[in-house]
């Protein structure tokens, strides 16, 4: 335990000694959503495989790297590609990042992915604030001893999702004029797509949207305290015909014709923030 309390300081440790910026907002950046990390001023770009216990991501459509600057009045680091962990990694690796932002100083957790819809409301191309999740991952990266200097034993998720973050974040879609969701997201460990069943399943339980991360992160950033807002792009609609086959690709293409929305809204919330 102690030694990965170390291992998280020797990775902020590293990025401190190499930049002057000291961020108060983290990013993490979805599958296709990355490129708002590309409009990040005065920046600060360190690859995964160059910081020390940092895993390294593996899935195409992922810069990894994380970025630290400027952008739209705040200090932000931003990781240009997420872990998943069906790329084999456990909960705390995949995970380690967010505590690796604690401890660089972050206080709010912007945190995005790319989701199918599950709520016939939504279509590909939608945009969808989180208020709530429901966990189908089969693991929870707090399992295991505990140790205080990362969080409490029993951290309460009936807050994960910051009320006001979710409340400002609407604000400003609306002044933008950007149409916006609010709903319930759910995560699965992948890499398949879901089948109909499943499907059916999580709609009747109350999901609104399925992806294959998000949720750890958003656990590790309630032990952590970090104030939390997710946003979901919507990149395919399962419940509408489950007989058309969902690729990757199709997932990529779908988010990179959200990305001009994606970018302005997320630009307009970091504006807005305090």
């Amino acid at each position: 335990m102690s030694d990965y309390y170390q291992a998280i300081q020797d990775s902020a440790n590293y990025i401190k000694s190499k930049t002057n910026h000291q961020p108060k907002v983290g990013l993490i950046l979805g599958s296709g959503l990355g490129s708002l990390a590309d409009e990040i001023q005065n920046p600060d770009i360190f690859p995964y495989s160059e910081i020390p216990g940092f895993p390294v991501s593996t899935v195409k459509g992922h810069a990894g790297q994380l970025v630290i600057g400027e952008l739209d009045g705040q200090i932000v680091v931003a990781m240009q590609g997420r872990l998943h962990f069906y790329e084999g990694y456990s909960m705390k690796e995949i995970t380690f990042p967010v505590r690796v932002f604690k401890a660089l100083g972050i206080e709010k957790l912007i945190v995005t992915n790319a989701s199918g819809g599950i709520n016939p409301l939504l279509y590909p191309g939608a945009l969808m604030f989180i208020k709530d999740h429901i966990n189908f991952m089969g693991g929870n990266p707090l399992i295991g001893p505990n140790d205080e200097r990362l969080g409490t034993r029993f951290p309460d998720m009936l807050h994960a999702y910051d009320k006001d973050l979710l409340k400002l974040a609407q604000n400003v879609a609306k002044k933008l004029n950007i149409r916006t969701f609010t709903g319930v997201h759910s995560a699965v460990t992948g890499p398949t797509f879901e089948t109909a069943a499943e499907i059916k399943m999580l709609n009747i339980l109350g999901a609104d949207t399925i992806g294959m991360s998000t949720i750890p992160e958003v656990i590790v950033a309630a032990h952590a305290e970090l104030r939390v807002l997710g946003v979901c792009a919507i990149t395919d609609m399962a419940m509408i015909n489950p007989e058309i086959p969902i690729t990757h690709e199709d997932v990529i293409k779908v988010a990179n014709e959200i990305k001009p929305r994606f970018i302005q809204l997320i630009r307009g919330i970091l504006n807005d923030l305090d």
